[in-house]
């Protein structure tokens, strides 16, 4: 058994439970994230907003991940963005 596999079996229960976890109160964590980012773009009066939103928007798809981890149907992913106007 390598390193890695090592450490995928001890890891396995810190999974399962942190997956229970984001099922149990994923709505309040996506609320949590929505807060923060809120009160850090007022602090940046809004220089950062684009990555603020898509730093939120990855933490809410990860949670998503982790509350269906167990066979539920996940989420569908976003729809791909416009290419950049030239």
């Amino acid at each position: 058994m390598g390193l890695l596999d090592s450490l995928k079996a001890k890891l396995a229960p810190a999974k399962d439970k942190v997956s229970d976890l984001a099922k149990e109160h994923g709505g309040k964590v996506e609320h949590g994230l929505e807060k923060a980012a809120r009160v850090v773009d007022e602090k940046t009066k809004g220089k950062y907003s684009d990555k603020i939103e898509s730093g939120t928007g990855k933490a809410k798809d990860a949670i998503e991940r982790l509350a269906h981890k167990d066979g539920d149907t996940p989420p569908s992913p976003p729809p791909a963005s416009p290419p950049p106007a030239a």
